[in-house]
């Protein structure tokens, strides 16, 4: 595999003292000592928080370079190193999820569980591993290990109670494949908001599934700007760009699907009084990276550091990341998008330092909240 020279050594300061805040802020032990308790979190979404659950699900392949930074080896993640939700854990002082069809390396699942699966959707519900379908695995899941723990006493430390799992965190971060895939097979713009509706119907059950198996603490992501991704732009051949360069038809769409999962969680928190439903604006974040990408010391915002075809987007669907004849950038932490679709460990950082600041969640709420006790 080549490698791609684009840039020089010289890092802007700002840029460098941005991240190294962000790296420091998410490595403080006094955040992880705001846990009075085991933090324990299960999480549902697509490939921008599957930590291996595709590779140990199907055998899909995801190799070399991905993960060459903090892993120094492939995990099965899509991005060059950490995603969003590893430091979100690394926050807590807590390990990293494992994925829910990993079986192997002793995975005990004491701190809960990752049911994400790269390509992931809503609909159709019955498909592996829409989302219908990760709840169903959690219900699973959950009931074995309550089976389990109760069978001998020497294995209820090993397994998550009763408590454990009504205390936990349940995450969701997903719907960008529901909107990408409408557009994919040539549906209109407005043939695609129709689906919105039901995207946002499957989400809401879902969540009411897990208050059912007593869950009360939810974390709800909104997608990001879908038309800002070097792949979309690539790929579409009659291109209505906003002022930053990025597909307005597709932009248009993921904010209507965020203004309506922001009205169901809204929804949601008059119907169920005893939960906790902390919507995250994940599209305000990552907008901010393209809209200001010199702020941020990152360079051609909508090109891909692993890839091929060179500027403007380095993007080929036949030859993507890690396929023979595809080159990858020296510096990835001069790149948001990594291979087209996810974002370096770098941005995944400064996400994870703005979700950690409060700025974004409504209501503003601590990532912490739900192990204080």
């Amino acid at each position: 595999m080549a490698t791609l020279f684009l840039y020089s050594n010289t890092f802007s300061f700002f840029f460098i003292t941005l991240v190294s805040l962000a790296l420091l802020i998410l490595r403080q032990p006094s955040r992880a000592a705001s846990c009075t308790a085991r933090p324990v979190i299960f999480n549902f979404g697509d490939s921008n928080s599957d930590t291996g659950g595709l590779v140990a699900g199907l055998g899909y392949p995801i190799g070399f370079p991905n993960g060459r930074l903090f892993f120094r080896r492939s995990t099965g993640r899509l991005s060059d190193g950490r995603l969003l939700i590893d430091f979100l854990c690394q926050s807590l002082n807590t390990s990293l999820l494992r994925p829910y069809l990993d079986s192997l390396g002793r995975t005990r699942f004491q701190n809960g569980a990752n049911f994400a699966i790269a390509g992931s959707s809503t609909l159709p519900k019955n498909v592996p591993f829409s989302l219908n379908i990760q709840v169903k695995q959690f219900s699973h899941f959950k009931s074995r290990s309550l089976e389990l723990a109760s069978s001998s006493n020497s294995l209820k430390g090993m397994f998550i109670s009763n408590n454990g799992f009504k205390n936990a965190l349940y995450m969701i971060d997903i719907g960008q494949n529901d909107i990408a895939r409408s557009f994919a097979r040539g549906n209109s713009y407005s043939q695609t908001v129709k689906l919105i509706p039901q995207i946002i119907t499957e989400i809401k059950s879902s969540i009411k599934r897990l208050y059912d198996e007593g869950g009360r603490r939810f974390w709800i992501h909104n997608t990001g700007p879908l038309g800002c991704l070097p792949q979309k732009l690539s790929m579409v051949k009659s291109k209505d760009l906003d002022q930053h360069g990025c597909l307005v038809s597709y932009n248009s769409a993921a904010t209507l699907f965020n203004q309506g999962l922001d009205h169901m969680c809204e929804e949601l928190r008059t119907e169920l009084r005893d939960a906790t439903i902390i919507y995250i604006d994940i599209y305000a974040i990552k907008y901010s990276f393209i809209a200001n990408s010199n702020q941020y010391g990152f360079k051609s915002p909508l090109m891909a550091c692993c890839g091929y075809g060179g500027t403007p987007y380095n993007y080929n669907v036949k030859i993507t990341c890690g396929h023979k004849g595809s080159n990858v950038c020296e510096e990835g932490s001069r790149f948001i998008s990594w291979d087209g679709i996810h974002y370096t460990e770098t941005a995944n950082a400064i996400v994870a330092m703005k979700v950690l600041s409060m700025h974004y969640s409504k209501p503003p709420t601590p990532f912490h909240f739900f192990c204080r006790r």
